[in-house]
């Protein structure tokens, strides 16, 4: 669903990837972690384009996100991204939040946009708070709403940018609850997170980085959190630190 080949990136001088390679299967949960600035962020936004990249190769569903001639907006429409923070249009009503993209981007009548819309507000647990506007709602409530206006798109692979790191720590078991049921659900899913909770229970696969944006992990979730010894020293200092709490 997703490859990644020798992808690198530079700000000005400075270095933020560095030959990252990987490949996503359908269905697939990867979560991608490691400490602050090591490129996480900047890796995920490679992959729908947000974020341009000086080498390597990316394909989505077989579609070359490098090619200058690919059309990106259309691409984009086809993978879901939530970021932390929310990015909802705080003048539209959710469910013109969860609608305006359906119609202006996939070309869907109002109706439909609305169906679908609701749809999955109700999937994330919502319905009530359809006609509320974004500032009325709670955080976890906001990040719930960004993730069904990304579903109503109809994604084929959803890409989560630390979506529960803004939110109070009551709220960020809400969040990780619905990530978790479109797990089950089968929905190929990129994660970058701090929670190591939702990585041991959810995730296929783990990618570990580390500063200038190397790959330095790249191992089955077992393998990742179960045989520390196998891990490279940086990683293992990561888990001492995270795993002990």
């Amino acid at each position: 669903m997703i490859e990644l080949k020798n992808v690198s990136k530079w700000y000005g001088s400075f270095q933020v990837l560095t030959d990252c390679s990987t490949n996503i299967q359908k269905g697939e949960v990867v979560v991608v972690c490691g400490p602050s600035g090591s490129g996480k962020s900047t890796l995920i936004k490679t992959i729908n384009a947000l974020e341009p990249f000086q080498k390597g190769e990316i394909f989505v569903d077989g579609v070359a996100v490098h090619d200058p001639k690919t059309n990106l907006p259309k691409l984009r429409s086809r993978v879901g991204m939530v970021f932390q923070h929310f990015e909802l249009f705080p003048h539209l009503s959710v469910t013109e939040n969860l609608t305006i993209a359906q119609i202006k981007v996939l070309g869907r009548s109002a109706d439909d946009a609305k169906k679908r819309g609701l749809k999955m507000l109700d999937r994330v647990g919502l319905s009530a708070q359809k006609d509320k506007f974004p500032g009325q709602l709670s955080g976890g409530q906001q990040q719930r709403v960004a993730i069904a206006r990304a579903l109503s798109m109809d994604p084929i692979v959803m890409l989560f940018d630390e979506p529960t790191s803004a939110l109070d720590p009551e709220m960020v078991g809400e969040v990780l609850d619905v990530m978790i049921g479109l797990a089950h659900e089968g929905m190929t899913m990129m994660c970058v997170t701090h929670e190591m909770g939702f990585a041991r229970k959810v995730s296929s696969r783990v990618i570990f980085m580390d500063v200038g944006g190397k790959i330095l992990e790249d191992c089955s979730r077992d393998e990742f959190f179960g045989n520390p010894e196998a891990r490279q020293p940086r990683t293992k200092e990561f888990l001492n630190k995270i795993l002990q709490h």
